[in-house]
C-alpha cells in the first residue's frame, strides 16, 4: 500500500490596498469652496450698492442764473452718496417739485440740481438786460433758458484781440420771433439775465464804442 502525498498549492497574497484620502482633505475642493464664497461675496456687495443708490434731478443742458426749469425739463440721475448730508443737498425724485425753479446760479449740464441753486423768481442782484442783435450773429434757434456768451466788436474796442466776451454765462430770457423785430430795428433782439455788476460792465464797453456789434454765441 502506497502513501501519496500532496504538495500544498502556493496562492498569491491580495494586493495591499492603500486606503483613499479623505475627499476633505483634497485641496481642490476647497479651492473650489474658496471660489464660491468670493463669488457670493463679491454678489452680495453690488447687491447692497445698488440698492444704496438715491434717483436725483440733474440738468440736461447748460443753464444759467435767472433761468425758469420744470419737472419736464429735467433728467433722472442714479447715484450713491455715502453721506445722508450731501443727499440732502440735493432734489430728488422723492421730493414735490414747485411748478417753477427759478435758478439763482448757473447750472451745467449733467450736474446734479442743487437745492440751493432754486429760490425765489426774483433773483437778487440780477437784471434783464435788453440786446440788439445782427441777426447773422445769433443763433437762429435761440430761445429762453439757453446760456451764452456776447462779445463785443466794432471801432476801437477796449481790450481788443483778447478773446473775452463782454457778458459771459448770461442766460437767455426772452428770444422773439425774427418777423416779431425785423420790420421795425432790422436786428434780433435777445433778453438776457446778467449780475448788476456785469451789466455796468457791459454798458461801459459798449459806450466806449462808437458802432458797437455783438455777437451772441451759445456756450456747450
Amino acid at each position: 500500500m502506497s502513501t501519496r502525498t500532496e504538495e500544498p498549492v502556493a496562492r498569491e497574497a491580495p494586493a495591499a490596498v492603500r486606503p483613499a484620502a479623505a475627499g476633505w482633505r483634497d485641496p481642490r475642493l476647497w479651492i473650489g469652496v474658496a471660489l464660491v464664497a468670493v463669488s457670493v461675496v463679491a454678489g452680495v456687495r453690488v447687491v447692497g450698492a445698488a440698492d444704496d443708490t438715491v434717483v436725483v434731478w440733474a440738468a440736461p443742458e447748460d443753464a444759467g442764473a435767472g433761468a425758469v426749469l420744470t419737472a419736464d425739463d429735467l433728467v433722472a440721475r442714479r447715484v450713491h452718496f455715502a453721506d445722508e448730508a450731501d443727499l440732502a443737498q440735493y432734489w430728488t425724485a422723492a421730493d414735490a417739485l414747485p411748478a417753477e425753479l427759478h435758478l439763482t446760479r448757473a447750472v451745467g449740464a449733467g450736474e446734479l440740481l442743487p437745492r440751493a441753486a432754486v429760490g425765489a423768481e426774483d433773483v437778487t442782484g440780477s437784471v434783464s438786460l435788453p440786446l440788439a442783435v445782427d441777426p447773422a450773429l445769433v443763433p437762429p434757434g435761440v430761445e429762453p433758458g439757453w446760456v451764452v456768451d456776447v462779445y463785443l466788436g466794432g471801432d476801437e474796442v477796449p481790450g481788443a484781440g483778447t478773446g473775452d466776451p463782454v457778458l459771459a454765462g448770461a442766460t437767455v430770457l426772452e428770444a422773439p420771433a425774427l418777423d416779431d423785430v425785423l420790420a421795425v430795428s432790422g436786428r434780433r433782439q435777445v433778453v438776457v439775465a446778467v449780475d448788476e455788476a456785469d451789466a455796468a460792465t457791459y454798458f461801459r464797453a459798449t459806450g466806449a464804442v462808437t458802432d458797437p456789434v455783438l455777437t451772441v454765441v451759445r456756450r456747450g
